[in-house]
């Protein structure tokens, strides 16, 4: 749910060409070297012309790029936000439990008790079993609702993304997105074939 490009670098170490990735909370470049910059390193990102310059670090974006970047790092997006809850949407929250996320959640939209008409539904995915049952949520949907499915990830992962891919594409969806939904979960997000 970052941003990525490919850019020209001056660093303190020369001149590089590669692929610069803004990861909340890390801005990592990748050339003939790496560099991840993070914490402190990151407050004083700023615009200049067509440079995104972080420290000592300038990236050629792009002067509306580079613009958007630094605001990106210096105003990063709360987890709702990457997530597209906005207030009066009808959203469930179904086999997951994470009160954190509820907590959060509820102080934008609380989720409904409703079952049909959902804007937005969380669902946890972490079997073979549990992505089978996909299918049976896409009704609960409104028209142009939208399924998020949140899965364990890293070395907690029972299921792998591509399996959830074909679990959701056999339940006539289609992946739009995908977010870092906590440290241990991802979530992928999927919506009717139009």
């Amino acid at each position: 749910m970052g941003k990525e490009a490919h850019v020209r670098a001056r660093l303190i170490d020369g001149e590089d060409e590669g692929r610069l990735q803004f990861e909340p909370p890390k801005l990592i470049f990748r050339g003939e070297s790496r560099h991840v910059f993070h914490g402190e390193a990151l407050a004083g990102a700023r615009a200049e012309g067509a440079d995104l310059v972080v420290g000592e670090a300038r990236f050629t974006l792009g002067e509306k790029p580079a613009a958007s970047w630094a605001d990106a790092i210096l105003n990063p997006k709360g987890r709702l936000d990457k997530l597209g809850v906005k207030p009066g949407q009808r959203v469930a929250i179904v086999n997951l439990d994470d009160p954190d996320f509820a907590a959060e959640l509820a102080t934008r939209v609380p989720p409904t008790p409703e079952t049909d008409n959902i804007d937005l539904l969380f669902y946890g995915a972490d079997s073979p079993a549990e992505l089978a049952r996909i299918g049976d949520l896409v009704p609960r949907l409104a028209e142009r609702g939208a399924i998020w499915i949140v899965s364990l990830k890293g070395k907690l992962l029972k299921v792998k993304d591509i399996e959830v891919m074909a679990a959701a594409k056999a339940a006539g969806l289609v992946d739009s997105k995908v977010c870092a939904f906590s440290d241990t979960r991802t979530a992928l997000r999927f919506t009717r074939r139009r």
